[in-house]
């Protein structure tokens, strides 16, 4: 029995631990470069900590006596200088090593989502919404990019300098450095009191801005619905509503973290003031030099930045959990159906195609969408499927697309079940034409060269004429190189339907769907359409689902699905006869029109037409 994956299996709940070692991966094929920024920052943290010593040599110098006095001044100065020049070089090194090493992380996140995304679960993309998932994506991706580089680049620096200077200052005077020491751990605590509602915030606001942007995406996907409803400044002011909420969310986090950072600084102050008090005694008494007293105070503005630095990595942990959590369900999502190891690929195909007992229904629902469905369909053969909206029609397509799978019955493709063949290779051979013709905002040339890009413009242009194409492609303002604009919105229904024709023509499939293609065309597109179609169909195995029952009455076998199962089949005359559903639906359409009329339906759609 072929194995398959028919839905998104939960994953057991990843440690720290495990999230850590997977997101490192990324970061595996820079480690050249991580290893020197961490490099550079290590000797940036001892220039910063040997600035104040130097600074404490020249105080000294200055209040000791002696005939060298300038030169060593101008000695310590002009060292002071050389270790500014040096943080500034090595600073501009680094920061330029470490956005590279970022973008390039970036793009292995990006390189490994977006493939992901491409083959993620059709009913999850749904279900959520387009532009939930991207925006989700795109925070959590620089969210763990921030969090990665805070904790690679700042937090090693920082312990550091840390230990550098603790060891200088306690070699300098260990009673200031001790008075020093017991206020550090005080801004460790605000921090750790104020990591919970931060981490909360940050999943609550990306959970706001990806409902925000999914309804705005679908705005504007769907622009000419709210136009006709003039719903143009409803849907505004709700976008601004929503926006003005998540905004107000940020505002009042503002005003805690400020609240909070608020804290930390002064308690950096009250070290500052507490050092000068009793440093300034020590210096009165002769218990400590000036210089020392300068240092000291250099090292503590120096000291509580890392100090708060380290006491906020538990928050960037966090943050750092929170985006791995979201960019991980997208990488972990598995595809809902994958390829059994043995599949194989499909070299050339014929074009017959078998349901046998083929039943189906989505996850979570009680009734099969369609429930004991066998049918033949013989290369070269039309086969016509009608039915009320819901029978299954378009689902039965589906499954023949191996976007599902069967969970009884099998579908062959000339013999083989579908499951023992790759989907990919499957696809090629499979060319679909559906009622909302999609087009990409490029070019005309290259819409209809989509599956085959490696098309000359030749083949383009003898696909374009196949399907009617030609002549209106060649009235637009760049021809074939004309932009179409985002969905083909530059080309009215009828012109899109034929460049989607054209494109399926060049791909050359041996099999094809046509769904509902000429239902919302006029009379005059649909002639033009049909007369395409007609090529297209030539010695090719086609599938027609239609509710317009003038374009099936050629087919060779006419499926007439309810209820998910088969109610009626054959030919048009054979199913007239029965005068059953499908002959109801024939006199419904045609409403009482002489014999004449309805033979004319069985005309070739040119003739019918001209």
């Amino acid at each position: 029995m072929v194995a398959s994956v028919e839905s998104i299996s939960a994953p057991s709940t990843p440690t720290n631990r495990t999230r850590l070692r997977r997101a490192l991966e990324f970061a595996r094929p820079h480690r050249g470069a991580v290893a020197a920024i961490l490099a550079f920052t290590l000797v940036l943290a001892a220039v910063n900590a040997a600035e104040p010593v130097v600074l404490k040599h020249i105080f000294d110098g200055l209040a000791a006596a002696g005939p060298r006095k300038i030169e060593a001044l101008l000695a310590s100065v002009g060292l002071l200088l050389l270790l500014g020049l040096a943080r500034e070089a090595i600073g501009g090194v680094c920061n330029w090593l470490t956005w590279r090493t970022r973008l390039g992380i970036h793009y292995g996140l990006l390189e490994a989502t977006v493939g992901r995304l491409h083959r993620m679960p059709l009913r999850m993309q749904r279900s959520e919404g387009v532009g939930a998932i991207l925006t989700r994506l795109d925070r959590s991706i620089q969210g763990f990019i921030n969090a990665v580089s805070q904790i690679l680049f700042n937090v090693l620096p920082a312990v550091t300098y840390l230990v550098i200077s603790l060891a200088i200052m306690l070699q300098m005077d260990w009673r200031l450095a001790l008075l020093v020491l017991a206020f550090a751990p005080i801004p460790a605590i605000i921090a750790a009191v104020a990591a919970p509602e931060q981490s909360t915030r940050e999943r609550v606001l990306l959970d706001q801005w990806a409902k925000i942007y999914s309804r705005f995406n679908e705005v504007l996907s769907g622009i000419i619905t709210v136009r006709s409803f003039v719903m143009e400044d409803t849907e505004k002011q709700r976008f601004l509503k929503e926006v003005n909420a998540a905004n107000q969310l940020v505002i009042r986090g503002v005003g805690v973290d400020s609240g909070y950072g608020a804290a930390g600084n002064l308690v950096v102050m009250l070290a500052r003031f507490a050092l000068i008090c009793l440093g300034g005694i020590f210096v009165v008494r002769g218990q400590t030099s000036v210089g020392t007293l300068v240092a000291m105070l250099g090292y503590v503005g120096g000291l509580f930045g890392p100090v708060q630095g380290l006491s906020g990595v538990y928050q960037t942990i966090e943050r750092a959990s929170s985006s791995l959590d979201e960019i991980f369900r997208i990488l972990d999502v598995q595809e809902h159906l994958g390829d059994a190891p043995d599949a194989v690929d499909v070299a050339s195909v014929e074009g017959r195609i078998e349901f046998e007992n083929v039943e189906f229904r989505y996850e979570g629902t009680g009734r099969p969408l369609l429930a004991g469905v066998s049918l033949k369909a013989e290369a070269g053969q039309t086969i016509a499927i009608v039915g009320p909206s819901g029978s299954g029609k378009t689902t039965l397509m589906a499954l023949l697309m191996r976007f599902y799978d069967p969970g009884v019955g099998v579908i062959r493709l000339d013999g083989r079940d579908l499951r023992t063949l790759r989907q990919s290779s499957v696809r090629r051979h499979v060319g679909v034409v559906l009622q909302d013709p999609l087009l990409f905002n490029d070019t005309v040339r290259s819409n209809i060269a989509y599956g085959r890009p490696e098309a000359t413009l030749a083949q383009v242009e003898a696909a374009a004429r196949a399907a009617n194409a030609h002549d209106f492609i060649c009235r637009m303002p760049e021809g074939y190189e004309t932009i179409v604009g985002e969905r083909g919105g530059r080309l009215s229904v009828g012109e899109r339907q034929r460049l989607t024709i054209a494109r399926a023509i060049i791909k050359d499939p041996r099999i094809i769907i046509l769904d509902e293609a000429t239902s919302s065309l006029d009379a005059e597109s649909e002639g033009l359409v049909q007369e395409a179609l007609e090529r297209l169909m030539r010695d090719r195995t086609t599938f027609v689902i239609a509710h317009r029952l003038s374009t099936v009455v050629n087919a060779d076998q006419i499926i007439v699905l309810k209820d998910g199962r088969i109610a009626e089949r054959g030919n048009h005359r054979e199913l007239m006869k029965l005068d059953g559903y499908y002959a109801s639906l024939v006199k419904r359409q045609t409403r009482g029109m002489i014999e004449n009329d309805t033979e004319a339906l069985r005309m070739p759609a040119r003739e019918y037409h001209a």
